[in-house]
């Protein structure tokens, strides 16, 4: 019988999500990949216990994260039914629907057929009566914005969703996106962008800008870069990492010389501030309070350890964050 550690609150730090009056841990764990049947059950549970022994009280899913589509909610599903059930308040727990779950016209996108019935079958894998946090995960061209949101809207008037977000919006569609959903009365809590110290698109596209202007809440993903922000390719590619796999989020390709380059130089500022590299890439997405949180996966708890040791030092000085800008910029 798992009994929580009595003091998973002390440590972890928790922002507030834009004007709500939900607050997130600054680091949250996302089961995208590691929590599936190819997975060792006992390290599953263990690593979600370890987070929530942390204080690492989110854990976000989608209705496709596994592999195979549906397994990571069915994981979690198991592990609240086993170890979480007396703790489901002391939880945030968030999916998402826009990506391929099944056959025919219905299976993806952002028609309200679709949404809802998405949501259904993601609370049926989980066992849970409602999620705090429901996303669509992708705009959809072809269907008209004003039925995505409203299919939103409808979950929480059903019960099913405390809460609504989107991911992968565009600044402008993130706008429209909000202004819909006020005028429904169910407001936007917050966007799920990709966003690192590699990937600066929400700071050079403007929708960092635009959440700030709306008020609403931000939760970074991939803010390792896929495990190029881990230290694992500072002397190449291990034959065991994900860019040396057919993994189609992260190529050998993508492993250049130049980039190696970069990598040292940005573990040696890591280091120069008594952190990880993995730690130093969680700090600089935090810092200054604009991201709400970090999503992080972890494939043992001892991964998810070193991560959450982010939190000891989410400060920067001028000076640093100069550095790495002259890294990245070279």
């Amino acid at each position: 019988m798992y009994t929580a550690h009595t003091d998973r609150y002390a440590d972890m730090p928790y922002r507030r999500t834009g004007r709500s009056g939900l607050k997130l841990p600054a680091l949250s764990l996302g089961l995208w990949h590691n929590f599936g049947p190819d997975r060792p059950v006992d390290t599953q549970r263990a690593i979600l216990r370890r987070a929530f022994d942390l204080g690492v009280t989110h854990f976000d899913l989608a209705n496709n994260y596994g592999p195979p589509p549906g397994a990571a909610e069915s994981a979690l599903g198991e592990a609240l039914k086993a170890d979480f059930a007396s703790y489901r308040d002391e939880l945030v727990i968030s999916t998402k629907a826009g990506y391929l779950m099944w056959p025919g016209p219905y299976g993806e996108w952002g028609s309200r057929k679709y949404v809802l019935s998405s949501l259904d079958q993601s609370l049926t894998r989980m066992g849970l009566e409602y999620v705090d946090i429901f996303y669509s995960h992708r705009p959809d061209p072809e269907t008209p914005l004003e039925e995505t949101m409203g299919a939103l809207h409808t979950a929480v008037q059903q019960g099913k969703a405390l809460y609504v977000g989107i991911s992968n919006y565009s600044a402008e569609q993130t706008r429209e996106a909000a202004r819909i959903l006020g005028e429904l009365g169910t407001p936007l809590l917050i966007h799920q962008p990709r966003y690192s110290m590699l990937d600066r698109r929400p700071e050079d596209e403007g929708l960092l800008d635009a959440l700030d202007e709306l008020q609403v809440g931000s939760i970074v993903f991939s803010p390792l870069e896929q495990g190029l922000l881990t230290g694992r390719y500072l002397d190449g590619i291990p034959a065991d990492s994900r860019a040396a796999s057919d993994s189609p989020f992260l190529n050998s390709d993508r492993i250049t010389e130049d980039l190696v380059q970069q990598l040292r130089a940005l573990d040696d500022i890591a280091k120069s501030r008594g952190q990880s590299l993995a730690q130093l890439a969680l700090a600089w997405v935090l810092r200054g309070g604009r991201v709400t949180s970090a999503l992080v996966g972890a494939s043992s708890p001892q991964q998810l350890e070193d991560s959450v040791a982010a939190i000891d030092n989410l400060e920067f000085a001028p000076e640093e964050l100069a550095r790495i800008d002259a890294v990245i910029k070279q």
